[in-house]
């Protein structure tokens, strides 16, 4: 009951969510994009027209989400944008062969690009799949006639615990002025707009900055190492060497800053290999934007959690799995 309730709220502030943006969008093409206006009948009925007909797709869109997840293997949603993401891929083939046929780009920089594509992924897979154990040992206690406890086990910390979420919140923050811009607004906005262009060195320093915060500020949200150490207090569990209480939430908080400034500096990275490239290297952003960027991200989380969930069942079912040893070879970062 709880999960429909969550999952219930969650359309009703999509719905909304999306009529805001409706509503803008239809703003942003009633005042023309590169100074041309594309609405031949501005005003409250196209507004109107364009907010339901989005809220409807992006409706449609959540539904076909909720079915694959129901009766399919993976977040539905989460598949639908994977999807999307490699609908592009075969238009930047063409395109990146099209700058190699009329001598635009030189065959060793494809080379190049290539093998970067491996080193990318294989990174994403690791850092994606990456994790400290905390070793936790339980002390034995007597209930009744039996002896409970005794056990070891470990608390997995995700070197990536904010996953693509610090990318998505410092693109938003970056594209807010040029946004604003796009409605008419002056103030300054404009001039703000200009200084802060994809590619620029003030685009990308800022970027960073603003991913690696939002890191640990996404970090800070759904990791509680308060809440942690409680809970083993409360069932007999201690990390060795560490006293529980305070010193325990003390020594995860400490892990816990360790691992995510790896993985803030990590997202920095991969996300602005797009623009590096296609600055340095004179390739379309369209081409640049599957060697890292929150694409490359989503694309090889979605699957390795795919992979998973079909191991799993076919695990349950007494099936091996994909390979004899009944491992995929994904998991061996884990």
């Amino acid at each position: 009951m709880g999960y429909r309730k969550i999952l219930q709220y969650t359309r009703y502030g999509t719905i909304l969510l999306c009529l805001l943006q409706a509503y803008f969008i239809a703003l942003f093409l009633e005042n023309g994009i590169m100074g041309e206006s594309v609405v031949l009948f501005p005003g409250w009925g196209f507004r109107i027209m364009a907010m339901i007909s989005l809220t409807t797709g992006t409706a449609f869109i959540m539904w076909l989400g909720e079915q694959i997840q129901e009766y399919g293997i993976g977040n539905g949603i989460s598949l639908i944008i994977t999807a999307g993401i490699l609908s592009r891929m075969p238009a930047a083939v063409f395109q990146l062969y099209t700058l190699v046929r009329t001598n635009q780009i030189r065959p060793e920089i494809v080379v190049f690009l290539l093998v970067m594509l491996f080193v990318v992924v294989a990174a994403v897979t690791a850092i994606t799949q990456g994790q400290r154990k905390i070793p936790v040992q339980y002390a034995r206690r007597v209930s009744g006639t039996k002896t409970v406890g005794g056990q070891s086990s470990y608390i997995p910390l995700r070197v990536n615990q904010a996953s693509v979420m610090p990318i998505i919140f410092a693109q938003s923050v970056l594209m807010f002025p040029a946004t604003l811009a796009s409605f008419g607004l002056k103030m300054g906005v404009d001039k703000v707009a200009a200084l802060l262009r994809r590619g620029d060195a003030l685009y990308i320093i800022l970027y960073s900055a603003l991913i690696i915060f939002f890191t640990f500020f996404y970090t800070q949200i759904i990791f509680k190492p308060i809440d942690i150490a409680d809970n083993l207090k409360k069932y007999g569990g201690f990390i060795p060497g560490i006293r529980p209480g305070m010193p325990t939430a003390e020594y995860l908080y400490e892990i816990m800053i360790k691992i995510t400034t790896l993985g803030a500096i990590f997202l920095a990275i991969i996300a602005i290999i797009p623009m590096l490239l296609s600055k340095g290297l004179h390739i379309p952003y369209l081409v640049a934007q599957f060697f890292g960027g929150t694409g490359i991200l989503i694309v090889v989380g979605v699957l390795l959690d795919t992979i998973r969930q079909i191991e799993s069942h076919l695990l349950m079912r007494h099936y091996d799995g994909f390979v004899r040893s009944g491992r995929i070879r994904g998991r061996r970062f884990g």
